[in-house]
């Protein structure tokens, strides 16, 4: 089975641009570094359940950087892929979803 993406280069371009943006901006780098590591500390949810999580929600906003950290994060945490496929059944239904809302918009300004 062919990859559609090499993740292991697409990662380790990541880390190239994100240590090059924290020598030209480091401000920005520590914001987020800060704002990431305040959100992974939690109190309620386990490891597994932020990573499900984190899935859907990269799958929902389209970022592959997400996805990359946050499957590999999941493995990691002893998710399975079978519950990884379940998170991402999850996010598909919610861009269904959405889609469907929005299709009201424009009916709803297509009646105006």
């Amino acid at each position: 089975m062919s990859a559609i993406k090499d993740w292991k280069d697409y990662s380790a371009g990541l880390r190239d641009r994100g240590k090059e943006l924290g020598q030209l901006h480091p401000d920005i780098v520590k914001g987020f570094v800060a704002l990431n590591n305040g959100a992974a500390q939690t109190k309620h949810l386990d490891a597994r359940t932020r990573e499900l999580i984190s899935i859907a929600v990269a799958i929902t906003t389209r970022c592959d950087g997400c996805i990359d950290a946050h499957v590999r994060k999941a493995q990691h945490a002893g998710v399975s892929k079978e519950e990884i496929a379940e998170a991402m059944g999850v996010a598909i239904a919610l861009n269904a979803g959405a889609a469907f809302t929005y299709a009201l918009h424009a009916l709803d300004r297509a009646n105006e």
